[in-house]
């Protein structure tokens, strides 16, 4: 057991260019490497997890970070390792690159925490998106009042999206306790796998549900551009990688066909040039109370947070891209209770955004 304080750091008052509204920056934690979840177990207490495979708590009263027992090994390289976290009452959920025969699978498990230590962890589904390579995990989980909602990543082999036999490229629903609703799209349908929610995703790294109008958003990184955020519908093709915005690595070629076809669903917004996203999250709160509602999303490469105001018809009113300044990658982002915005940042730092 690891035992590091830390002290808050106050960084910097400013005025937002988004309705001049004042705020504080507080730098909350740092030195924890690539902190790649979070989500509250307490009022005061963050869970992290670090993409090398720790997990740990921040303790926002005392100024310090616990790491905790009783993680598994997790396969920890390229984009792989300690994935997600998401807390449902005293249940915790984690995603991760599980190593298995013929590479590695994200994984979904649970678990609970007891005196600095995580038990009962127990693997609830070992996707079936295996691959060799270290590429394109995914991987968010949302939570509803009775379902979970998991993203898996293409696995960087562009077919499986379109291919319903496996789970790669695909969100997925599940009950809270890791079986599979009856009333799933894909249960009756031969040769599909009934966990599926929606298909043709590349590598959708933020998922949330709207509480309020019960709603589930997805953001996903496209290759040279076409990062997408997509409205999530039941049993509905998103078109990776036979449309898209983006464009080959290889050269000035756009991917697939072109950026329609019948059948297949429109993003909400797409980015050209990519901002690399990471977690989604709604804002709701009061200290921003102008935000309510706004999408925030992390901007890996384009280093910001990435605020969407959606209009009546959830159409695009604006985007403004905050915190820029800090010049880092912004990783994971959680909202508390009072409307603070919690983010992480892969230079291994916590920060809480506040009035």
């Amino acid at each position: 057991m690891k035992k590091l304080f830390v002290g808050f750091l106050l960084l910097s008052f400013a005025s937002l260019p988004l309705k001049a509204a004042d705020y504080q920056l507080k730098k909350i934690a740092s030195g924890l490497g690539i902190v790649w979840g979070m989500d509250f177990i307490s009022n005061n207490e963050i869970m992290f997890t670090q993409r090398s495979g720790e997990a740990g708590v921040v303790n926002l009263k005392s100024n310090s970070v616990e790491y905790l027992d009783g993680v598994p090994t997790v396969l920890s390289e390229g984009q792989g390792g300690l994935l997600d976290v998401a807390v449902n009452d005293n249940q915790l959920y984690f995603t991760y690159s599980k190593p298995v025969q013929g590479g590695s699978a994200t994984t979904l498990a649970s678990a609970q925490i007891s005196n600095n230590q995580l038990i009962n962890w127990k693997d609830l589904l070992i996707t079936s998106s295996v691959n060799e390579n270290v590429h394109h995990y995914g991987s968010r989980i949302a939570i509803s009042d009775q379902h979970l909602y998991i993203s898996i990543g293409d696995r960087g082999v562009r077919e499986n999206a379109q291919d319903l036999s496996n789970h790669a490229g695909k969100i997925l629903r599940l009950n809270l306790d890791g079986s599979t609703p009856k009333d799933n799209p894909f249960v009756d349908k031969e040769r599909a796998l009934d966990e599926i929610w929606s298909y043709g995703h590349r590598n959708p790294q933020g998922l949330v549900w709207d509480q309020q109008e019960q709603r589930l958003w997805a953001i996903e990184h496209g290759p040279r551009g076409g990062d997408e955020i997509n409205l999530i519908k039941e049993g509905a093709n998103y078109g990776w990688p036979v449309i898209s915005y983006g464009k080959e690595y290889w050269g000035p070629v756009s991917v697939g066909e072109g950026t329609h076809r019948a059948g297949m669903e429109q993003p909400t917004k797409y980015y050209v040039p990519s901002i690399a996203p990471s977690d989604l999250v709604i804002y709701k709160g009061d200290m921003f109370e102008l935000w309510a509602g706004d999408l925030l999303t992390g901007a890996l490469r384009g280093k910001h947070i990435n605020k969407i105001s959606l209009n009546q018809d959830l159409g695009v009113d604006s985007e403004e891209r905050l915190l820029t300044y800090l010049k880092q990658r912004i990783r994971s982002l959680l909202i508390g209770k009072q409307g603070r915005v919690y983010f992480s940042t892969d230079q291994g730092n916590i920060y809480a955004l506040q009035r």
